[in-house]
């Protein structure tokens, strides 16, 4: 057998390994979820697997740690409930309120009575794992699963490949997520470059979260994986505009974000249309208050360096609304050649809804050049229809993207810049009617600007008539109008406030 065949049939045995182990940890979770809140058990149970990767005492010292918490977890006889409860006041990440009055830190859920025997079983089969990733990877999963109701979703490791290949990082670069979450895209950034260069990557990687819990998870995520990161202190990245410029930047963005304006000017009514203090970020109009999406873009556009890169998701309300704002948000867009790319993704597999969204891609410079493309794309977009590019998930209602149609994704843009890897191999980029079109700013321009893939890359007639697809179509539409109106409120009311 070769050393290929051998490192595969090892990775089948380590990822079988790690299935069960996964297997067995929902199983106590599940005990766990029982007795207490089930949100709170499934962050139980990353804060253990982060304790057993993390030291967190010198040797001597009297604070708890990984190996003391193991070993009273072998005596069937002892309690356990406090015991965890110390080591995780005292071997948690801060969330960004600091240490509380008894010197421990924040986000530890109380363990009610009866829980010894799953605690015991977590324990145990947590320190079993020899590689953490896999096995974090899935709790992230079930947390995000725990909180989606409330909107506030991980993006799933398939749209967070897409999104990192998109921007292509390289090594040495600087890199921010302004809304990081758990940090998944610091982490599949992290995996990216180091896939390319063999080596441990030399990457500034920041992130920023509002909710503080989120804030923590972010920072044991990154410490379980040993990767240097710095996530900063909780708060809204809008209040203010960036202080140094990032070669990428990566963003799962809330949609819609009402009231978006910074704490001291909430609620201020002046009578003007736009009462925002000025801002570089917005120097020839401020974005309407009552949504963040343009807000939101024009914060990274200012954030991004002189060849800098970006690829966050966006409602698709931004790419086609005629609203005079929003229109003259996608015209200046243009007229600075930022857009470099366009996707239209399906519903249902960035979250748990049905409203759909967009994948953005904007590029500083989008010249031919050395370590990039052999292409000059100034004054193109591309436009990429890939709304039915989805597989189902097994016994289940969901849907993901899956990495088959993210590398086809992937391929195409790289056919368009012409960053193929292997220079022999390079296929000449062609437009494919229904998946994607090259398009010039000359022809978005005639069409009032509309960045909206489905537009540009329009399905055959065949689908168009297929049963299902009208369906989806019809479901798409009333989502869309739902959502514009919720918008109009919005905006109403902000009017109203300011009369």
């Amino acid at each position: 057998m070769s050393d290929r065949g051998t490192h595969r049939g090892s990775a089948r045995t380590e990822d079988s390994a790690t299935r069960e182990v996964y297997t067995e940890v929902r199983g106590h979770r599940a005990r766990l979820s029982r007795l207490m809140n089930a949100h709170d058990a499934a962050r139980l149970v990353i804060g253990l697997l982060y304790l057993s990767r993390t030291p967190h005492a010198a040797p001597g010292s009297s604070v708890p740690a990984w190996p003391w918490l193991r070993g009273l977890a072998a005596d069937r006889g002892a309690r356990l409930g406090p015991a965890v409860s110390r080591c995780l006041a005292h071997g948690l990440p801060e969330t960004g309120a600091g240490l509380d009055d008894t010197g421990t830190r924040g986000g530890v859920p109380a363990l009610p009575p009866g829980a010894d025997d799953p605690l015991r079983g977590l324990i145990l089969a947590i320190s079993s794992v020899r590689k953490p990733g896999a096995l974090l990877d899935l709790c992230l999963a079930d947390l995000s699963a725990e909180q989606a109701r409330g909107n506030h979703y991980f993006t799933p490791g398939d749209v967070a490949r897409l999104m990192v290949g998109a921007a292509a990082p390289q090594d040495g670069h600087r890199l921010l997520d302004p809304v990081c979450g758990s940090g998944g895209l610091l982490v599949e950034s992290h995996r990216y470059v180091q896939e390319r260069i063999g080596l441990t990557p030399a990457l500034t990687l920041r992130g920023k979260e509002q909710h503080a819990p989120t804030s923590q998870i972010a920072r044991m995520n990154l410490a379980v994986r040993s990767i240097e990161a710095r996530i900063l202190p909780p708060g809204d990245s809008l209040a203010e505009p960036e202080r140094d410029p990032y070669d990428i930047i990566l963003a799962n963005l809330p949609f819609n974000q009402h009231d978006w304006t910074p704490e001291g000017e909430r609620g201020r009514g002046s009578g003007q249309r736009h009462p925002l203090p000025s801002d570089p970020r917005w120097p020839e109009e401020p974005p309407p208050r009552g949504s963040g999406n343009a807000a939101w873009i024009q914060h990274i556009a200012h954030a991004l360096a002189p060849a800098g890169r970006a690829a966050f998701l966006m409602a698709d309300s931004v790419a086609k609304s005629p609203q005079p704002a929003t229109r003259r948000l996608r015209e200046r867009l243009m007229r600075d050649d930022l857009v470099e790319c366009v996707i239209a993704l399906p519903p249902r597999v960035f979250g748990h809804t049905d409203a759909t969204a967009c994948l953005w891609v904007l590029n500083k410079d989008k010249r031919a050049r050395r370590d990039w493309g052999t292409v000059d794309r100034r004054g193109h977009v591309l436009f990429i229809n890939a709304r039915r590019a989805f597989e189902r998930v097994a016994r289940s209602s969901a849907r993901r993207l899956g990495d088959t149609h993210s590398e086809r994704i992937l391929d195409t843009l790289a056919a368009w810049r012409g960053t193929v890897a292997d220079a022999d191999a390079t296929v000449p980029y062609l437009d494919e009617p229904g998946w994607s079109r090259s398009c010039t700013t000359e022809e978005i321009a005639r069409r009032r600007h509309e960045l909206m893939p489905t537009s540009y890359a329009a399905a055959s007639p065949g689908l168009e008539h297929d049963t299902l697809s009208r369906i989806d179509r019809l479901k798409h539409e009333l989502v869309e109008k739902l959502s514009r109106g919720h918008e109009l409120e919005s905006r109403l009311l902000d009017v109203l406030e300011e009369i």
